[in-house]
């Protein structure tokens, strides 16, 4: 049987400044089916510049939300919400009910729902041109991720870290799209390569 995906996002999960086939979740897709687990081409419910509320929205908003259970599903959010300085109280009740939803559409299963961390910005050229400094930045997103964290493991979801692969490109241009922001297809296969063996373990692990 063929397994189902579902990734769900903002920016990075869509792949803003790469080609389609270089999204982390599609090359996901690809780093399983090379190892031979068989398992469908990823749904991406996600949008540049999404928060943890705009995410939440547009899943309420979808007619059938998706619509069917999934063997795998991905939840990488939040980093619009330090960006934009939101009260993180909000941001992370917001990611609570995602998480939440996220489980529902893997049959609750949680072990079947990866949650990675949210990136650190602050090691790109466009932190430079932000007010805050980067040692600031990159304190929020860790405060943030550690909560996100411990919501991943008292739900039992599988954390993936993405975080300390995404301050490599403080020192490697080839890690960031042109936009000098958003990862590259290189840093995008990084996160795969991290999320594969996750991503084995929950698609062969029991129900229940």
């Amino acid at each position: 049987m063929t397994a189902s995906y579902l990734a769900l996002g903002d920016s990075y999960t869509i792949g803003e400044g790469v080609a389609p086939d270089d999204r982390w979740p599609v090359q996901l897709v690809r780093a399983l089916r090379a190892r031979g687990t068989p398992i469908d081409d990823p749904v991406i419910i996600a949008q540049t510049g999404w928060t943890t509320a705009e995410l939440l929205a547009a899943l309420e908003a979808l007619p059938t939300d998706p619509g069917r259970d999934f063997a795998l599903v991905s939840l990488l959010i939040g980093v619009n919400d330090q960006y934009r300085g939101l009260e993180s109280t909000t941001s992370l009740a917001n990611f609570d009910r995602l998480l939440s939803r996220a489980i529902t559409h893997a049959d609750g299963h949680g072990d079947h729902v990866l949650v990675a961390s949210v990136p650190d910005w602050s090691a790109t050229p466009f932190a430079s041109r932000d007010r805050r400094r980067p040692e600031v930045i990159a304190r929020e997103i860790d405060t943030f991720n550690r909560q996100l964290r411990l919501r991943a493991l008292t739900w039992g979801a599988r954390f993936i870290d993405v975080t300390a692969s995404s301050r490599c490109a403080a020192g490697d241009p080839t890690l960031l799209a042109t936009d000098g922001l958003h990862p590259s297809a290189a840093m995008y296969a990084e996160w795969a390569a991290i999320a594969r063996p996750h991503a084995v373990a929950a698609l062969v692990s029991s129900p229940g």
